[in-house]
């Protein structure tokens, strides 16, 4: 018989247990009464883009969690569609709460992380002491307003490359993911390219299977399941501290997340006037700046 030991050591890793006898890989990062719970983008990106929070929090006092939702990085990956909707998503956040024993926490969500941020403080408000919500918008349709202003401002010979192969459905084609990358991406997604090595990886390990079935091909086309997500009527039931994050360079809509504070009841907005989408990468001082002062804020 093997011998049983209650105290294994694991560096700060563990499986938790959700419904359908899945379970999700989540890692705790230094230790303090101040804990954070991250919600990773995609859907179907990993914890493995927001490693950089290893420079800053825990030196600030602050304990931080990982955690690759199902399908995504370290996780199980099961092979069913019918699991990739935000109310099963909103649960398995719940039920990885549960299994950390966190109370009184903050949840940061980053994007599509963002979208689950919003969910969960509007279902489960009464654990957390404060939602971050960082380069997200309250409704899919406000988004894509805005993209589609972004994408009209693309230079023409930009714009008739990917006019051509979206026609054509031929998102794969190597010309068109070039352009995407390099003229979009780079622009809108992170300022610094080549893209820092976590950033790199976690696209690496990305699960499109999942990102395409929920939003679509790519972040100019949104025709997943989410498409009609809207929560921006819902956004005044948040009544936890928040901090929305945005940026000048984002594909979120700064004047967007500004509403989206002005119509919360114990809510601000932050800009950032040099960063994008992954504003934790081309504008760090300001972001973690920001993200910190609101953390240990009393």
């Amino acid at each position: 018989m093997p011998e049983r030991r209650s105290e294994v050591k694991t560096g700060g890793s563990r499986m938790i247990p959700i419904d359908g006898g899945f379970r999700v890989w989540t890692k705790k990062v230094g230790s303090s009464r101040i804990k954070v719970l991250t919600l990773h983008g995609g859907p179907g990106a990993t914890h493995e883009y927001l490693e950089c929070f290893e420079d800053f929090l825990p030196r600030n006092g602050i304990e931080f969690y990982y955690y690759d939702q199902l399908g995504s990085g370290n996780s199980d990956a099961p092979d069913d569609p019918s699991l990739w909707t935000v109310e099963r998503f909103t649960r398995e956040v719940e039920q990885v709460r549960q299994g950390l024993g966190l109370e009184k926490f903050y949840l940061y969500g980053q994007s599509w992380g963002g979208m689950l941020a919003i969910e969960y403080a509007l279902r489960y408000g009464q654990h957390l002491r404060g939602v971050v919500i960082s380069n997200m918008v309250a409704s899919i349709a406000d988004y894509q307003a805005y993209i589609g202003r972004l994408r009209r401002r693309l230079p023409e010979s930009v714009r008739r490359v990917l006019d051509e192969y979206e026609a054509r459905q031929d998102f794969g084609n190597p010309e068109y993911q070039k352009v995407l990358l390099e003229r979009v991406y780079a622009r809108h997604l992170c300022r610094v390219f080549p893209f820092p090595e976590p950033l790199d990886r976690a696209f690496r390990h990305m699960n499109a299977a999942i990102y395409n079935y929920m939003q679509g091909p790519n972040e100019f086309v949104v025709t997943g399941a989410f498409k009609d997500w809207d929560r921006r009527k819902d956004l005044g039931n948040i009544s936890v501290r928040a901090l929305l994050m945005g940026a000048r360079y984002d594909t979120m809509d700064p004047a967007a997340i500004r509403r989206m504070a002005a119509s919360m009841p114990n809510a601000r907005a932050v800009i950032s006037e040099r960063g994008s989408h992954l504003a934790m990468y081309d504008d760090q001082e300001w972001y973690f700046r920001e993200l910190i002062r609101f953390l240990k804020q009393k």
